[in-house]
């Protein structure tokens, strides 16, 4: 091989490999759209090596040029690796998710009642209960906590528009997790320990050792932070680090889906690549169900399998529940009143799934784990899914 010949072809590959292996997993045009994970995983894995043999041919090529060459030579070769060096600067410091997102590092909880209106995930596990206002872990993707003495790992994708909170243990062990990207635009965490790619909306490992492995579920429910304190006045809420404001503030309007962002905007049709959906699965089933068609309807009835499902929202049209009911009732929404009714009971009741009069006054529905997300996301992680229109 001529040294011209495996200068170039070094050169190449070094570009090449930089540039790619932080390309397939984050938000690049076109980057996202194929299952490329299990080649990008490989060149995380084998940076190191990959890249001293392209250096070994660099350097073969380079050392012969710059002892032998012309001034112009030797003028581009040390432009070239100038370029390179550019190149390999903002693709490991500057590109990686890991460097453009950090957890908190002043964790702080108040019993918070200001700005009341903004949506929060919360977490209610023995007695006690958290709120984690979604335009700070929107930021931070990830931030992990304890709530009733329980381990947790709060995570947001915003790209997907997808809260989900996890037990942070993998094969019994306490792992940390940190943000290495994303695939089919969702968040994908790495574990210290093992070094699989867990996927944020669904908790699976999708590769690495523990692939197909699964993080445990623990119910969460998005709403308004003063819908949270009414279900849960003994709630505290994350404070917002000081670190980071001004990466808090770019997330503002992000709630109500008007960031400019093209990722994170929303699509405010139905049915489209960004328009907001209710995500429900049930023993393997799953639906999508529009959230236009609620907001204008009030209440959606609907079946799952088994599950009679009842999903409500308030008239804030911002907090909106999943609940689940016996099939000896049948609810409409009430327009002369404003009211949720059930017509056989005629008891009446609220969007959370307490009944206030009639009847079955005292009696409340449970809660079902429901998401709201964009529909691109819950499509792709739903195959399966059924439209309800």
């Amino acid at each position: 091989m001529s040294k011209s010949v495996a200068l170039w072809i070094g050169l190449i590959f070094l570009f090449a490999l930089e540039i790619l292996r932080v390309y397939f997993i984050m938000p690049f045009p076109g980057s996202q759209q194929h299952d490329t994970v299990a080649f990008a995983y490989f060149l995380d894995r084998n940076i190191l090596w990959l890249r001293l043999i392209g250096l070994a041919l660099v350097i073969w090529a380079v050392l012969f040029y710059l002892r032998t060459g012309k001034v112009w030579q030797k003028i581009g070769l040390v432009g070239i690796l100038l370029v390179y060096g550019v190149v390999f600067y903002l693709f490991n410091f500057k590109f990686l998710a890991g460097k453009m997102f950090y957890q908190p590092t002043v964790k702080q909880f108040l019993a918070d009642s200001t700005n009341p209106d903004r949506l929060v995930i919360g977490v209610a596990i023995k007695g006690a209960a958290k709120a984690y206002p979604i335009e700070i872990i929107g930021y931070h993707h990830q931030v992990r906590d304890t709530v009733g003495g329980q381990p947790v790992l709060v995570t947001y994708c915003t790209v997907c528009r997808t809260g989900r909170v996890y037990s942070p243990f993998v094969q019994g062990k306490y792992a940390a997790f940190r943000l290495v990207g994303m695939d089919h635009f969702n968040a994908m965490f790495e574990d210290a320990d093992t070094h699989s790619w867990w996927q944020q909306a669904t908790g699976k490992a999708i590769t690495g050792s523990l692939k197909g492995q699964q993080l445990e579920e623990i119910p969460s429910a998005q709403m308004t932070l003063a819908h949270w304190q009414a279900l849960h006045p003994n709630s505290l809420t994350l404070q917002p680090d000081p670190n980071f404001k001004s990466k808090y503030d770019s997330l503002k309007g992000y709630d109500e889906g008007t960031l400019k962002s093209g990722l994170e905007k929303r699509d405010s049709a139905s049915w489209q690549f960004k328009s907001w959906v209710i995500g429900i699965e049930s023993n393997g089933r799953s639906k999508a169900y529009d959230w236009n068609n609620l907001v204008n309807d009030r209440v959606i009835p609907d079946t799952i399998g088994k599950l009679h499902l009842l999903l409500t929202i308030e008239p804030d049209n911002k907090t909106f529940y999943a609940l689940s009911y016996n099939d000896s009732l049948s609810f409409l929404y009430d327009t002369s009143r404003n009211t949720i009714r059930d017509i056989n009971t005629q008891s009446t009741w609220q969007p959370n799934g307490s009944c206030t009069e009639g009847p079955m006054k005292g009696a409340q529905l449970q809660p079902v784990q429901a998401y709201q997300e964009f529909w691109h996301s819950w499509r792709t992680f739903h195959p399966g899914t059924v439209m309800v229109r």
